[in-house]
């Protein structure tokens, strides 16, 4: 499953402990353009986070994803700190209103309640705890992070089946193109025809040559094979892509692109009404396309 199409939305869950510690991790992702990692832990571990960072960097390609670290030690009540940084700002704001609105000055236990002014720090522990508490963490994030990839590969798969179908039908629509019988070449003759008549009609005085260089202007914006090729190749390179798997959503998005080009070319270079409407089925396919691309790793 290495070279597995993965979405960019999971989930995953993993918990532990060691003696008196218990520990719960989640990990979520959702679509980004790139690889943002958010981290949210209980206060005292923030040294673990370059680590988990580093596992997740190294396992995903894209994504933003978030991952809740909750410590909680049993039985052990801490000590309790005040965070004057928080205190300051709260004493400075209630001075602020008091000064301007004649109101009933906090008690100090209601403004010890406010949040971010007391803080709980657990009492540390000692390094042979600290050391298993670390690895145990570690451990668990490896195994939310493989849980993870998990059920972004299977999303991956239903995607891939999707755009497998899409890429079809995209095919389909351009093998009609072209076999259109506005195509042949009596039909673009006749088209060629009318529309020279349409010229002459309209521009008295228009010499031989610039009747030719009109015919052949004309000639060529009803050619539409160029585009057909194109399209042709653009498919190819599609199914290789779905086929390879890995990270491939950024090239399939840069593919949907120039699918859309050549689909709106062949739409202004139609020279008849269901011609058009192939284009136009086209562009609504490939706008699907482009739509399920997003949400590919």
């Amino acid at each position: 499953m290495a070279n597995a199409l993965q979405s960019m939305t999971g989930y995953a869950r993993a918990q532990g402990g060691v003696p008196g510690i218990s520990f719960s991790l989640e990990i979520k992702s959702v679509n980004a353009r790139g690889l943002d990692v958010r981290m949210r832990m209980t206060p005292g571990y923030d040294a673990l986070e370059a680590d988990i960072r580093r596992r997740i960097s190294k396992a995903l390609a894209r994504g933003s994803v978030t991952v809740n670290l909750n410590v909680d030690r049993e039985g052990e009540g801490g000590r309790v700190v005040v965070n004057h940084e928080a205190l300051n700002a709260v004493l400075a704001a209630i001075n602020e209103v008091s000064s301007h609105h004649n109101l009933p000055r906090p008690t100090p236990d209601g403004i010890l309640a406010l949040k971010g002014v007391l803080e709980q720090h657990d009492a540390p522990l000692d390094a042979d705890a600290e050391e298993q508490l670390s690895a145990a963490i570690f451990a668990a994030t490896d195994v939310a992070i493989a849980d993870l990839q998990i059920a972004r590969q299977a999303e991956g798969a239903h995607l891939k089946d999707i755009l497998s179908g899409q890429v079809d039908e995209i095919e389909r629509l351009r093998e009609l193109a072209a076999a259109h019988p506005g195509r042949n070449r009596d039909a673009i003759l006749a088209r060629l025809k009318e529309q020279i008549a349409d010229l002459t009609a309209t521009g008295a005085g228009m010499s031989e040559d610039r009747l030719a260089q009109e015919a052949l202007l004309l000639a060529t914006k009803a050619d539409i094979r160029e585009e057909l090729d194109r399209l042709k190749a653009h498919v190819a390179s599609a199914r290789q892509l779905l086929a390879d798997g890995g990270p491939a959503g950024r090239k399939l998005d840069f593919l949907s692109q120039e699918f859309n080009r050549e689909a709106n070319t062949l739409c202004s270079k139609s020279n008849a009404v269901d011609l058009t409407a192939i284009g136009l089925d086209l562009k609504a396919v490939i706008d699907q396309f482009r739509e399920q691309v997003q949400n590919l790793e």
